[in-house]
């Protein structure tokens, strides 16, 4: 009698580890397909599992799985600005925006479907998320900034450049990823500096920041 063919060996993982395994396998889809193009049937045979695993680890289905994968796609997100406070802000800047873009080029087709909306698992829960990411990413460059107590004028301009970001981050996808990255980053710092400058006509804390950056270069 011919020996069967050997069966691969199954691998025990930890709950945390099987957890993980599970998100980054729904993070590789939402990446690439809008959410409700991704069953959890997708899920299970991209992490090699079966469908009741997937549901023994996130009971509440599609939607838990999607707003867990969101929050780890969220802490990435918001690393991206957490820069080490050495050196001129230009440079980092620049950094921040060089991770930033970089997520949004591994998760183009997610990307767009997460700040544009619309989606059919969309929750108050979801839109949550994506809000924490905005304020997180505003408290990291008001940081960097250097100002203790930013007034509102202040807060308001590092707001309206952050939905600015978000905005060219989509239409770049939408034109085929043009102008190339570091153009596109090199741009969103020069629009930062703009808009500071415009508000420091209007604002003394901006201005004196300003004046700061400027012999800081």
């Amino acid at each position: 009698m011919t020996p069967s063919a050997a069966t691969p060996a199954y691998r025990r993982l930890s709950v945390e580890e099987r957890r993980s395994q599970l998100l980054e396998a729904a993070l590789s889809l939402f990446a690439h397909r809008v959410p409700e193009d991704v069953s959890l049937d997708d899920v299970a045979e991209a992490a090699g599992v079966s469908r009741p695993l997937v549901y023994r680890y996130f009971p509440g289905g599609k939607q838990q799985l999607y707003e867990a994968a969101l929050r780890s796609a969220a802490e990435e997100l918001e690393h991206c600005f957490d820069e080490p406070r050495e050196g001129p802000l230009v440079p980092r800047l620049s950094r921040a925006l060089d991770r930033y873009l970089a997520f949004v080029d591994q998760h183009d087709a997610g990307f767009s479907a997460l700040l544009q909306g619309g989606s059919v698992v969309e929750t108050s829960r979801t839109t949550a998320i994506v809000d924490g990411v905005r304020r997180a990413a505003a408290r990291h460059i008001l940081s960097h900034l250097g100002v203790a107590d930013p007034g509102p004028r202040l807060r308001m301009t590092v707001r309206m450049w952050i939905t600015a970001v978000e905005a060219a981050s989509l239409i770049w996808l939408d034109e085929d990823k043009q102008p190339p990255s570091d153009e596109l980053r090199d741009w969103l710092v020069d629009q930062f500096v703009a808009v500071l400058s415009v508000t420091a006509r209007r604002d003394p804390q901006t201005a004196a920041l300003v004046d700061a950056l400027a012999a800081d270069d």
